[in-house]
């Protein structure tokens, strides 16, 4: 597979109505944050729905809050194809992840890792987090497997905490260092450099 690029741009209004499209794909909202108990497709962050009427004030506030960071992820061509979104908890230097690629022809070629790639790179780079995470359905095999691939380390599982489909399913935590994100990165990089 090519490494893909992408760039993490602000988000915009037409943004938000992409994501607010993308969410109403039940196979969409399950790869993401799920369903909350009473059915509406989660996002954390804002809500789509109320964000498209939201004054110019309350946009402000979701985009400069520094509890959500929230990227929206566009293609080399200019085409927004998902978004970026850290939780923050700075009183701890701590950041949950999550990333969706809500264009599902684009699924399965690399561009859900190179956001994540470039949203480490935001998190310990530019925004100073000690410590990121992921907690990841264990039946999204692919999104475990990009997290495996890109350095996180299995912290530990909360059991039967995701529903899907009619069951539970547990859910896999696991996270990374700044330090074990900067020898990773090394290691990515030197990789690359004896590729060409």
């Amino acid at each position: 597979m090519p490494t893909r690029e992408v760039e993490l741009r602000p988000l915009t209004r037409n943004d938000v109505g992409r994501i607010q499209k993308w969410l109403e794909d039940s196979e969409i909202t399950e790869s993401w944050f799920g369903r909350y108990a009473y059915g509406d497709p989660a996002h954390l962050g804002y809500h789509p729905k109320e964000l498209l009427d939201a004054t110019g004030e309350e946009w402000d506030g979701v985009l400069n809050n520094p509890e959500h960071r929230i990227l929206s992820i566009y293609s080399p061509e200019g085409d927004h194809i998902g978004e970026f979104h850290v939780a923050v908890e700075e009183a701890l230097g701590d950041g949950h992840v999550s990333i969706l690629i809500g264009r599902k022809d684009l699924w399965h070629q690399g561009y859900g890792t190179a956001g994540m790639r470039a949203g480490l790179r935001k998190s310990f780079t530019e925004w100073g987090l000690y410590r990121v995470w992921v907690d990841v359905p264990e039946y999204n095999e692919s999104a475990l497997s990009m997290c495996e691939h890109l350095g996180f380390i299995h912290e530990g599982t909360l059991r039967k905490s995701r529903p899907h489909e009619g069951s539970r399913f547990d859910s896999v935590v696991m996270g990374m260092l700044s330090t074990e994100y900067e020898t990773h990165s090394k290691s990515e990089r030197h990789d690359q450099h004896h590729k060409v």
